[in-house]
């Protein structure tokens, strides 16, 4: 080997690039032969007349998979550009294998540690020769131990998730302090809930698992190094590892997204973001097959933290890891040395601050100031045309859950001590009540219910046969599936200090003395796979709602929400009720939406929030309010009478005079004749299915979601015991359960071929569509009263959405000098997913029907908006309210023209392909009021022209065709792609169009099947535009106006007087044209109202049915813990206190929340 070399002199002007290594590892770097050595520098100073130019040596100390990187090349070839700086680099074969005296001199060293890198050695270099070190040699020891990382963050005051360390002896793994649950480890006496993180203590070890609670499925996330497109795989198992030191952490929500900070001393710091690989373990690549990484901008704070990491570990290049969560930025890994990759800017700024440090440091007296690049803040905004284009700012959506199981239901009185016992075990004396979730509590009662089937099974006393019936089926729903899911089966417990108070349908007529406990047992509702289906495939078609999102779901290539959320300009939150099945739906929405893979517990986990808290969008049943049990009661008076409909019937049942519920009425003349009906059919089929049981064949037939024909029959034969009371009257509470139960069995399971099943299904639905509405009011100031108790915290939350889009300060934000290639870098749009149930949908509806938003009689739009609705008849799964905000930048900020509404709707999924929905204008067609206007030829040509990323050239755009790419069966309302289509419908989406534009086929477009870029999937009625002229003023003073009156609502007398609606039925049918009854009764809806305009999906879900609301699958949030729900900043005082005063103690907002007096 030779000897120790020194860098020589270069021509002038060329980069001083000298490189210590042998000349086939040089590749790339300048032209350097060798090492050259200090006697051969001395000599060619001999030979030279002048002096030798005094160089710098700066050397690299690292593993040659570093040293030749390309960030590494691209900024060491823009530091020799530095006129006294020479770089060395030293050889990997010479860092293995030489001893540290025979290492090249350098005055100036960048060394760092890497798998199979010498770190002793380094320190051993450094001691003797002691050159100026970029980055500190000995405190990249403690950056390879995660637990002395967190210790110095710790100690600088640096966020960090909460955590404890569990440190095993390795010759005695089972001696630690950890205690594992269900759903919960316990380090240390630390409790962590799932989902937490577990990391192995070694930095080196990149296996870190995330495990997830059984409520959101269970099993793990195991993420490891990158290995191709993969970066973590899902896993079933649920258990924490039993060998080995870790850290275990809470788990941080960060919407999918991690970022990346690399520093460049104290005062600079690049960040960028990627997917997080939790979320699915699909690595996003470039066409280059480089991971996909978009530069961001740092908040204040966020800056202050990369400095106090740079300084606190002496590193001068570093690179670690940050979660924006809850509204606060945690460090939760340092990486030590780090370069950006594919920056052209990165490495000119890196190159530029290094050698003013060296230089600085090492030659003083040239006296380099400091400069480091500065970072605009100004975010370019996209220019718009006046009139033709607005910016899309804020999209809520409100969804009911999709497809899923009948809900069944199932109650028992139990006195045997073991009930007691462990009804004392989970605290339920302190309430009164227990809801029972957890696998490990299920199966207790698992056990319980088979111990006593043993115990009683020699017993032939009615009494005790009864109660075997009921434990049995008791044993086999907790045995369905092989295991406990927790998220679609509970048991609730209810304690009885003097026995069942009455009998029902279910229950004997005897009672015994002293206390029992009401088991209630509840099974199903869970979302089917056909509901994941709906919910992904209406994600990938919401993407059309935003810039670049349409054509075939996907966008344009660099375009569209993908791009939009994953540049920080999307401010993204999903939010869900507490059941499985509303927080699987918004799961598999999101996995469309974003375009992800695999299962979705990580999603629902990262992705999906709880709002179960304050009534947002979960309410107690039994804290309904006096007005709606009221309504029910009238309700069940109606329809027990035994006669057909007369037109009295009509002025009480239907005093708004809905299109849908006439027709419904008319549909079912006579309610209890039609119940007769009803309960033949369901004694046939229950008739019917005891036959197929007793078929050998068909006693092991599997139905579908792998229900068994027993369970088939054993939901039919309790609506045949419970629709008909023991009194002879019927239980109208039942007809939605029927109609429930046979619209599942007619979707999933018509292969069975059961007789008269359409006909109850028939029979059943005009039924429900009579109920269902009404259960909700009855009339307009009953529906406003029982709206306002079930969704004011839903309304005064999309008031404060709507109030706050406009302040992005503390919006994460692109940084705009990274943004080639990215359409509007500027662009901060806020989207708002709520996932509830029925309940809320109805009465968010209601608010915005009945609440005065607009007159009908001076606005025909919303007139034709209202028509539309009453025509339709269910609202459906996957049922959406949307409610968009466009901002026009070329209005003055105090304009009312400034921001601009728009308010669309969808019933859902299609019942049948066969029946015909009321059909309206179309998604976004152009408001009436602007029929007169002239588009600015110019406007969307340079819409497209400024967009260089668009895959057809502008005049193909324009001159074509110029027809829908998405052409609107008119029968079942589905859409279809036109494979003839260009691109020029499709720009349009996302400019707000409200002009008519002079093209005949043009004009015929948007007045039949408008805009309808959101609706491409076949299963889903599309959206429609209730109104698309909206002012946000407008829209915030009714909002307002809702939440004031909501606040009195208590003190205003609801009387069941159908009289109460000034329109009556006599007057409906003067305002439909003086059309008699009978005429009205024989037009279907769709012939009827074919002239209805178009509406948006509606995204609010209320309550299914009287037992829609289940029991939390998370701990509701203490109003000192507002940040899991609330935006950034938005605090929980601002949400109620932004408008009006609370409802009434009594009403469901105070559920889990105390009540808040005014001010």
């Amino acid at each position: 080997m030779s000897e120790p070399s020194s860098p020589g002199e270069s021509q002038c002007g060329a980069p001083r690039f000298f490189v210590g290594c042998v000349e086939d590892e040089s590749e790339g770097l300048d032209d350097c032969a060798s090492m050259r050595t200090d006697m051969e520098l001395y000599e060619d100073y001999l030979e030279d007349d002048s002096p030798p130019e005094c160089q710098i040596v700066v050397g690299i100390c690292c593993m040659m998979k570093k040293s030749k990187s390309k960030p590494m090349t691209q900024i060491l070839e823009r530091l020799c550009k530095f006129e006294y700086i020479t770089v060395v680099i030293f050889p990997e074969d010479v860092i293995l294998n030489e001893p540290v005296e025979k290492w090249p001199l350098c005055d100036c060293l960048i060394s760092f540690h890497s798998k199979g890198f010498p770190l002793d050695k380094a320190v051993s270099y450094t001691k003797l020769r002691n050159p100026l070190l970029i980055n500190d040699l000995n405190m990249q020891y403690y950056i390879q131990d995660r637990r002395e990382v967190y210790r110095i963050l710790q100690e600088e005051g640096v966020d960090l998730p909460r955590y404890a360390v569990l440190n095993r002896d390795p010759d005695n793994p089972d001696e630690c302090n950890l205690v594992e649950g269900e759903d919960q480890v316990e380090v240390n006496g630390e409790v962590f809930l799932k989902p937490f993180v577990e990391k192995p203590v070694s930095a080196e070890d990149h296996n870190v698992y995330i495990y997830y609670p059984t409520s959101a499925g269970g099993g793990s996330q195991r993420l490891f190094r990158k290995i191709g497109s993969r970066s973590s795989v899902y896993s079933p198992e649920s258990s924490v590892r039993k060998t080995g030191s870790y850290i275990y952490e809470e788990f941080m929500p960060t919407d999918g997204t991690d970022v990346k900070v690399y520093t460049v001393g104290p005062d600079y710091a690049h960040a960028e973001a990627r997917k997080s690989p939790a979320l699915d373990g699909k690595v996003e690549r470039d066409s280059e097959g480089k991971e996909i990484r978009y530069p961001v901008m740092l908040t204040a704070m966020e800056k202050l933290v990369a400095r106090k990491v740079c300084l606190a570990f002496k590193q001068t290049v570093c690179g670690f890891d940050l979660l924006r969560a809850n509204g606060h930025s945690y460090v939760c890994d340092v990486n030590g040395f780090s370069f950006v990759k594919n920056s052209m800017k990165y490495y000119d700024d890196c190159a530029k601050i290094l050698g003013n440090i060296v230089m600085r440091e090492l030659a003083p007296q040239f006296q380099i100031p400091w400069s480091i690049p500065t970072e605009a803040e100004d975010i370019p905004i996209v220019p718009t045309t006046s009139g033709t284009m607005m910016e899309l700012r804020c999209v809520i959506a409100v969804i009911r859950h999709g497809d899923r199981t009948p809900k069944q239901k199932m109650k028992m009185e139990v006195r045997n001590p073991m009930f007691f016992e462990l009804f004392e075990k989970y605290g339920g004396y302190k309430t009164g009540k227990l809801k029972l979730k957890k696998p490990k509590q299920l199966q207790e009662v698992l056990d319980i219910t088979r111990t006593l089937l043993t115990d009683i099974g020699q017993h032939t006393d009615c009494e005790i046969e009864e109660k075997k019936s009921k434990l049995e089926q008791l044993k086999t729903v907790l045995e369905m599936y092989g295991h406990f899911s927790g998220i679609n089966r509970k048991v609730q417990l209810t304690y009885l200090p003097h026995g069942q108070p009455k009998t029902s349908s279910e229950e004997e007529d005897t009672r015994k003395e002293g206390p029992s406990i009401l088991l209630v047992l509840k099974w199903g509702g869970e979302l089917t796979p056909a509901g994941r289906v709906q919910a992904e495939e209406l994600g990938r078609a919401f993407r059309c709602m935003y810039p670049g999102g349409q054509g075939d779901y996907a966008g344009f290539p660099g375009c569209g929400l993908l791009r939009l959320h994953s540049t920080y300009r999307h401010d993204l939150k999903i939010y869900a009720s507490d059941e499985g099945r509303v927080q699987m739906t918004a799961a598999a929405f999101a996995k469309g939406l974003l375009a992800l893979e695999g299962e979705l517990t990580p999603i629902l986990v990262q992705m999906v929030k709880s709002a179960n808290m304050n009534g947002l969008l979960d309410n107690d049943i039994e804290s309904l309010s006096g007005c709606q049990q009221r309504v029910k009661a009238r309700l069940h008076e109606i329809m027990q009478k035994d006669e057909i409909f007369t037109e009295e019937d009509f002025d009480r049942l239907a005093p708004t005079c809905s299109s849908s519920l006439v027709n419904s009425m008319k549909a079912v003349e006579n309610p209890v004749s039609t119940c007769d009906q009803v309960y033949t059919l369901v004694q046939s089929l229950t008739s019917q299915i005891h036959k197929r049981l007793e078929d050998p064949k068909s006693a092991d037939l599997q139905l579908y979601h792998s229900e068994t024909l027993e369970m088939m029959l054993q939901r039919w034969s309790k609506l045949e015991r419970d629709f008909r009371m023991k009194s002879g009257r019927y239980d109208i509470s039942k007809i939605p359960d029927i109609y429930d139960c046979v619209k599942y069995d007619v979707q999933h399971n018509i292969s069975l071929g059961l007789e008269d099943t359409y006909e109850l299904f028939k029979l059943s639905r005009a039924l429900a569509n009579t109920v269902i509405p009404q259960e909700y009011g009855i009339n307009k100031v009953e529906k406003l009263d029982i709206a306002y108790a079930y969704c004011l915290p839903l309304v005064k939350k999309i008031q404060l959405d709507l109030q706050r889009t406009h302040e992005d300060e503390s919006v994460n934000k692109l940084h705009p000098l990274y943004s080639r290639g990215v359409l509007s870098p500027g662009r901060h749009v806020r989207t708002r997913l709520y996932f509830t149930s029925e309940s809320h949908v109805h009465s968010l509806l209601s608010i915005f029907r009945y609440g005065g938003l607009l007159d009908e009689e001076k606005d025909q739009q919303w007139k034709r908006a209202m028509d539309y609705l009453s025509a339709v008849s269910e609202l459906n799964y996957m049922t959406q309210i949307v409610i968009m905000l466009y901002e026009d930048n070329n209005k003055d900020p105090s304009s009312e023209e400034r921001f601009h509404v728009e308010l669309h709707f969808s019933p859902g999924v299609k019942v049948s392909e066969e029946e015909s929905a009321p059909m309206g204008f179309g998604f976004r067609p152009a408001s009436a009021e602007n029929d007169q206007k002239q588009t600015d030829p110019g406007s969307l040509e340079n819409l497209i022209q400024d967009e260089p990323d668009r895959a057809l050239p502008l005049s193909e755009a324009i001159s074509t065709q110029r027809k829908s790419p998405l052409i609107r069966n008119r029968k079942t309302g589905s859409m279809e792609v036109s494979h003839s289509a260009t691109y020029y419908t499709v720009v349009s989406l996302w400019v707000h169009t409200d002009v008519w534009i002079e093209d005949c086929l043009l004009s015929s477009l948007l007045s039949s099947a408008g805009f309808e870029g959101c609706s491409m999937v076949p299963s889903i009625y599309p959206l429609e535009t209730l109104h698309n002229s909206l002012s946000l003023k407008q829209v915030n003073e009714f909002l307002t106006t809702m939440c004031e009156n909501a606040g009195d609502s208590h003190t205003r007398t609801t009387r069941g007087d159908a009289h109460s609606t000034t329109l009556t039925w006599h007057t409906f049918r003067t305002v439909l044209g003086h059309a008699p009854c009978s005429h009205l009764a024989d037009s279907p809806p769709t012939e009827s109202f074919c002239g209805l305009p178009g509406s948006l999906p509606v995204l609010l879900e209320l309550r299914e049915s009287s037992s829609e609301t289940g029991s939390s699958a998370q701990t509701p949030l203490t109003p000192e813990e507002p940040d899991e729900f609330f935006d950034t900043h938005e605090t929980v005082d601002v949400w109620r206190g932004s408008t009006g005063t609370l409802p009434h103690p009594g009403t469901p907002l105070e559920v889990g929340a105390p009540h808040v007096p005014e001010p």
